[in-house]
Formats: C-alpha cells, sequence, structure tokens
C-alpha cells in the first residue's frame, strides 16, 4: 500500500470563528430565546387516581426512605 504525504492548506472562510466571537454571538442571542414560565401543575384530587396498585415490598421500601416517609 503507498502511502502518500498530503499537505493540508489551511483556509479562511466566513464559517470559520474563534470561541470567544461564538460566545459573544451566543450571548447576544440568549435574551430572544428565553422559555416561557411554566406554572407548577394543578394537584389532582385523590377521587381521580385509581387502578395503581403498589406490591407490599415496594410500598415497604418507599415507607423506609426518609425523603418519602413520615
Amino acid at each position: 500500500m503507498a502511502v502518500y504525504d498530503a499537505v493540508r492548506e489551511q483556509t479562511v472562510s466566513e464559517d470559520d470563528h474563534d470561541l470567544a466571537e461564538l460566545r459573544g454571538r451566543s450571548a447576544r442571542m440568549a435574551p430572544h430565546w428565553t422559555a416561557p414560565m411554566r406554572s407548577a401543575p394543578a394537584p389532582v384530587p385523590p377521587s381521580l387516581i385509581h387502578g395503581v396498585v403498589v406490591s407490599p415490598a415496594s410500598a415497604r421500601l418507599v415507607d423506609g426512605i426518609g425523603a418519602y416517609g413520615v
């Protein structure tokens, strides 16, 4: 197999930008892309929750975790 040395020519085009320029452009565009504020979802009344089955082992596991159990 022949091996050829190739000289890669560096070309500068409009698409080549440095990181500082890219960050500056992103910072200027950021206010245009703000996400709308979301409100907290409304709680679901217990009467609408039905058909959920939890095994006793899973219930004990969640009950034993301090952040979830009381």
